[in-house]
């Protein structure tokens, strides 16, 4: 996987931009402020300016409403899927198979690639995950040793969620649970390392890519009855995938798999720890879990996708140019006050629910059954271990930069 760049200059991000002092017109996803006030920032831009814009990154937009951002996802003609994370480089594999298929896929090949992931993530193959999901998250919090209560503070996201769809991915994969760190360290490098020197993401890509060609190569000696084993047996038109796309889907599933999931069980802990109320009922009701699942996904849905412009075009009076970015906050969409009612509260039990937190589209998250089952997992287990808790120092907790919004740091105090 790799990109071409775009801007001869490669300097550090805060050399080349220096912090955002207007959302409007120099907003910018990698500003450390951003995910952490990121919610009042969409707020302020669906009332001054819709459809924010900035220089940053060869130039992106930023749709905030639940309407426009739809709109820019449904339509595969004008903007192509082919680069999806917005950094200072773009994909140069082009469409319509792209670097990370079936995500970064265009019309018709989306289709074709997509067909062929859908049977590993049906329900009834995850499904019988939940009882090793289960037995995971109980060893984790079995590791967190003993507890006094009121003192005893733990890091919800470093000691707990971050383990979960590390090793729940690394176990569909077959590849090794001993590189959970590495597992780690590949997210970070892709997803938050958008404003790095151009030379330092393209190595960390090398490695992404030697890693992965490496574990092919075992797959290839021993076969296994794994997810790597499959994407190397199906067949598109009679031909096996090329090793291009074999590596390509692995990414995807590899690290979409992972900090999404990790983000979406470290934020929806973040919001239980200060509203005890929620906990209580969620600790009580059980007829509450399926609706609160969902409505915690709505409020603190962790993925903004991005898009390429595929040629000139005014879009609601912005003249978007080939090339740049648009980003699509599904998150900013859930919280549209002229789509949902309450948008910025936390319902529990809210019965019509129709979040992006998925995607919209023909992107819409393959992986969505998984992702539910170990969100769902992660907080019974949690909440049955530990009904009480809180955040040990709101002012401690970090979080991720870039397009994947969640809980880098989580200290709670368990009471």
């Amino acid at each position: 996987m790799s990109e071409q760049t775009v801007e001869p200059d490669e300097r550090s991000h805060a050399e080349r931009y220096g912090p955002v002092a207007d959302w409007t017109r120099d907003f910018d996803h990698a500003d450390p402020a951003y995910n952490r006030n990121v919610h009042a920032v969409w707020d302020g831009l669906r009332d001054e300016c819709p459809i924010a814009h900035t220089e940053r990154y060869g130039g992106a937009w930023l749709p905030t409403t639940h309407d426009l951002v739809r709109e820019v996802a449904y339509d595969t003609d004008r903007f192509s899927s082919r680069g999806v994370v917005a950094s200072l480089a773009r994909p140069d594999i082009p469409a319509p198979v792209g670097p990370a298929p079936p995500i970064t896929s265009d019309p018709p090949f989306h289709q074709i690639a997509r067909r062929l992931l859908l049977p590993p993530f049906a329900p009834k193959q995850i499904e019988p995950w939940e009882d090793e999901i289960r037995i995971l998250c109980r060893q984790r919090l079995d590791a967190m040793g003993d507890v006094e209560p009121g003192t005893t503070v733990v890091d919800a996201a470093l000691d707990y969620a971050q383990h979960i769809p590390v090793n729940v991915i690394s176990r569909m994969l077959g590849f090794p649970l001993g590189d959970d760190d590495l597992f780690r360290e590949f997210v970070h490098d892709t997803l938050e390392g958008v404003n790095l020197p151009l030379d330092e993401r393209e190595a960390s890509f090398e490695r992404l890519d030697t890693y992965i060609d490496a574990q092919v190569l075992d797959h290839e000696r021993n076969p296994r009855d794994d997810l790597t084993s499959y994407l190397m047996k199906v067949e598109i038109d009679g031909n096996p995938l090329s090793l291009e796309h074999v590596r390509g889907s692995i990414v995807l599933l590899l690290i979409a798999g992972i900090d999404t999931t990790w983000s979406a069980i470290g934020s929806s802990i973040w919001h239980l720890a200060q509203h005890p109320d929620d906990r209580r009922r969620l600790a009580e009701d059980d007829d509450v879990w399926t609706f609160a699942i969902e409505e915690l996904l709505r409020a603190y849905a962790p993925v903004t996708m991005a898009r390429l412009v595929a040629e000139d075009v005014d879009f609601h009076g912005c003249p978007m140019k080939a090339d740049e970015w648009v980003l699509l906050p599904f998150p900013a969409a859930n919280r549209d006050p002229a789509f949902f009612d309450r948008a910025d509260e936390v319902i529990l039990d809210r019965q019509e629910n129709r979040h992006a937190a998925f995607g919209l589209g023909i992107h819409r998250c393959l992986g969505s059954n998984l992702a539910r089952l170990e969100l769902r997992v992660a907080l019974e287990e949690l909440i049955a271990r530990f009904p009480n808790f809180e955040l040990a120092d709101p002012e401690a907790v970090t979080w991720s930069v870039g397009q994947i919004r969640g809980p880098r740091s989580l200290p709670i105090r368990l009471l």
